[in-house]
């Protein structure tokens, strides 16, 4: 347990109808009925956590580093270590769940873990879907000649999966160098949709009125009315990188770097500094505030 838990760096924060639940350094985990009054959880390791998920309010999921993914079924208070690969030497960066049973795990270069069992066994799956087509010449030739080429090859050559979002029938992934794809048939295969913006996207949210969302590196967010087969770039007037969008009734909440808090509504985009210029890493709305995970831990500021 951690003496000042609430203000060590926290990536993730989730409201799962029971607690909001946030997650960071050193394996720390808290939770809490009123987004004032916070409690650390009981977590099996001391890893630095990515994000964190909740299928209900008593099932959840959170992933990090050493390709850990835990898991807990009371609400966030407890946690149990379903997978651990300190060897493979890589994060996972998010998780999600269409049901208690069905979820998948992502992270760098390429990492995509599937589970069919509620987390009981992890599958590693390589998308060869993603590979461009030189790529997937390369490998191909290499597993004939070097199987064991091949197998270190396929574990470096896709780019890092930041963040994926399921959407009714279909999966939409984000990642570096503008990297984002989709998928129509749960996972088993994706199209990489053409690249608009070579850098980072860190997250993607479909808005309540089918609005595509994304947002990412130096600023940079885009908004698609077709699915992703056209964007438009929005004016952030900020350089500060954007971490997380939180979808709202009328739009979106954007948290990003040096203290910057975005608000999305009818195709424009307002800007709130805040005085600390601290980075935001993700939100949730509770009692009528924003709660931050952020790097200094919880912060709180009415919503307008």
């Amino acid at each position: 347990m951690a003496k000042k838990a609430q203000k060590a760096l926290l990536t993730d924060i989730v409201d799962n109808g029971q607690y909001q639940v946030a997650v960071g350094k050193r394996g720390i985990i808290l939770y809490s009925q009123d987004g004032i009054q916070w409690q650390q959880s009981n977590v099996p390791m001391q890893i630095l956590l990515t994000s964190v998920f909740f299928i209900n309010e008593n099932i959840g999921w959170a992933v990090g580093h050493d390709a850990t993914i835990i898991n807990t079924k009371d609400g966030g208070k407890n946690w149990k270590i379903q997978n651990y690969q300190p060897e493979l030497d890589k994060p996972f960066l998010d998780i999600s769940f269409t049901d208690t049973l069905n979820g998948v795990a992502i992270g760098a270069y390429g990492l995509f873990y599937r589970t069919q069992d509620g987390g009981k066994t992890w599958n590693s799956v390589f998308l060869s879907s993603l590979l461009f087509e030189e790529d997937a010449d390369y490998l191909a030739e290499l597993k004939l000649e070097d199987p064991e080429g091949y197998e270190i090859e396929t574990q470096s050559i896709l780019p890092h999966f930041n963040q994926i979002h399921f959407s009714q029938n279909q999966i939409i992934m984000v990642g570096e160098q503008g990297f984002l794809a989709t998928s129509n048939d749960n996972g088993k295969t994706f199209q990489r949709l053409d690249e608009f913006y070579l850098g980072s996207f860190f997250d993607i949210a479909v808005l309540n009125d089918g609005t595509w969302l994304i947002a990412g590196l130096r600023g940079n967010a885009f908004t698609s009315n077709n699915n992703g087969k056209q964007w438009h770039k929005l004016n952030t007037d900020t350089q500060a990188t954007i971490n997380h969008i939180l979808k709202t009734p009328s739009g979106a909440i954007l948290s990003a770097n040096n203290g910057v808090v975005l608000t999305y509504k009818s195709g424009e985009v307002t800007k709130q500094q805040q005085s600390d210029g601290k980075a935001n890493l993700a939100s949730v709305i509770s009692n009528n505030k924003l709660i931050f995970a952020s790097e200094v831990g919880i912060k709180s500021q009415e919503l307008n």
